[in-house]
């Protein structure tokens, strides 16, 4: 895939155009700062939409879900919608009017396929594992055939998305509001990792792995040794 996605009428940008984008930089951007997305699907024709997990591979997404397998055995040629959204900070102005959010987004389209074949099962269970808790698939115990079985997996191609992302202060520090003598900012919405907690029944002695136990105190999405800190 190049490094611009095509533009189609799905994707083409509307409204505030000055802050979309149809670089494939930004896709990906966007999905890796994060692991759970919503899906928006039709079932027994009443329209739905469902957060669930996701893990990326290449020029593919995959989501785990059953709503998902559903809509695709009801309608097999469907299209579905896929948002991944991460909120920055509230944009506090001096007028409501001018209010915001700062945020990060990518809309994805496209017919979606049930994933059947093992081995891709597999590989796309690695990625959702590996999206949300990179070294936690070589650590635990990889899935039985049974459990591969049970499991439903859906995969939709990158290449039909566009991005929107909004950052900075508010736009009325030039304006008139400004004469109010207000405070006006940002407000910045930061989602951190907590220590970790131990199962109840976990055995003494068994601490996290080094996976788990640097992450704690890190900003969610933040690549690994990423010092803490704002957005």
């Amino acid at each position: 895939m190049g490094e611009e996605l095509e533009v189609t009428e799905r994707t083409r940008l509307r409204r505030m155009r000055e802050k979309g984008s149809h670089r494939r930089a930004d896709l990906d951007a966007v999905l890796a700062a994060g692991f759970l997305c919503h899906l928006g699907v039709v079932v027994d024709g009443t329209p739905m939409v469902v957060p669930t997990v996701y893990g990326v591979d290449g020029d593919r997404v995959y989501v785990h879900g059953s709503v998902a397998s559903r809509s695709l055995v009801q309608a097999p040629d469907g299209v579905v919608c896929l948002n991944v959204t991460h909120i920055d900070g509230l944009v506090l102005a001096r007028s409501v009017f001018e209010h915001g959010v700062n945020y990060r987004s990518a809309m994805i389209y496209g017919v979606p396929r049930l994933v059947t074949d093992p081995e891709e099962k597999l590989r796309g269970l690695r990625a959702l594992t590996e999206q949300s808790s990179p070294g936690q698939w070589d650590y635990v115990r990889q899935p039985s055939r049974k459990e591969l079985a049970a499991t439903s997996l859906v995969a939709l191609d990158l290449t039909e998305a566009s991005v929107k992302i909004a950052s900075g202060p508010p736009d009325d520090g030039d304006g008139p509001d400004a004469e109010l003598g207000l405070w006006a900012g940002v407000l910045p919405l930061v989602t951190r990792f907590g220590e970790p907690v131990a199962d109840p029944l976990l055995p003494a002695g068994i601490e996290p792995p080094a996976h788990i136990a640097e992450r704690a105190g890190r900003v969610a999405g933040a690549p690994s040794g990423e010092p803490v800190g704002g957005v």
